[in-house]
């Protein structure tokens, strides 16, 4: 019995296509590829800790930019930022099947692996239209409009180009406190940045931090909620179809002081 390689990557794209070029050069047929921050317990198995490489993860993307379409590109980087368990591995399979398929423009749904990974990155476009919807700001004291959100999925990298276009008058920042990462817009450039300790920075110490103006524009959007929501109409069920209860958290208009 043959054991089997498990290929072990710090988390980026770039990290994960650095497997996928290793795979190929070592000619890996099913690998394991999974994050170095998750523990693995499988017997007969070969780890191989992975160094990201930019240049030979660019000749894996090169590559498959050749085979793929528009849309499966989108859906695979889509899908890697779901971070679903295993994902990286149907992934590769899917990558596997890209190369090796003829000239076909058509996405074959048979396919078990192109189906998952079609019908995760719908999820992730779900989630991020929601983030581009209920996301809300807040003016700090120094000019710089902040929002903190907790995404299921790591659906920061696709909100850039969507806020930078809607907002490209103002500083601002998004963070994932979940993941402890954000992007910050200085009106020139987007630019990501890492706060390890934010964990620690709750809702308190930023509204420490509020200028007048926030505070009394606050006050002014709850009294408007508050006298709009004629109470005879309230319909709870269709309220949370429309608006489920986890992004509470991004509306103003739902933060109880």
């Amino acid at each position: 019995m043959h054991p089997q390689t498990v290929l072990l990557y710090d988390g980026s794209f770039d990290g994960f296509l650095s497997c996928v070029f290793l795979a190929y050069e070592q000619k890996l047929k099913h690998p394991i590829i999974r994050k170095q921050s998750q523990t693995h317990h499988e017997l007969f198995t070969i780890t191989e800790c992975v160094i990201t490489e930019e240049q030979k993860a660019r000749r894996v993307w090169k590559g498959f930019r050749k085979k793929a379409n528009a849309t499966e590109r989108r859906d695979f980087f889509k899908a890697f930022l779901s971070e679903i368990k295993g994902v990286e591995n149907t992934l590769f399979r899917y990558m596997q099947n890209t190369f090796s398929k003829i000239n076909n423009p058509n996405i074959d749904f048979s396919n078990s692996d192109i189906l998952k990974i079609s019908q995760v990155a719908r999820m992730v476009q779900r989630e991020k239209h929601r983030m581009e919807a209920f996301v809300r700001f807040e003016l700090l004291k120094n000019n710089v409009y902040v929002a903190t959100i907790s995404p299921d999925f790591n659906v920061l990298p696709l909100l850039t180009d969507h806020f930078k276009d809607r907002y490209a008058d103002q500083k601002w920042l998004i963070f994932d406190t979940s993941r402890k990462y954000g992007i910050f817009y200085d009106l020139i450039s987007v630019e990501i940045i890492t706060f390890e300790n934010f964990s620690n920075i709750d809702s308190k110490i930023i509204k420490k931090n509020y200028e007048n103006e926030e505070i009394n524009f606050q006050k002014l959007w709850h009294t408007y909620y508050k006298n709009v929501n004629i109470v005879s109409r309230k319909n709870t069920k269709l309220h949370l179809q429309h608006l489920p209860k986890r992004y509470w958290k991004y509306l103003t208009e739902k933060t109880i002081h």
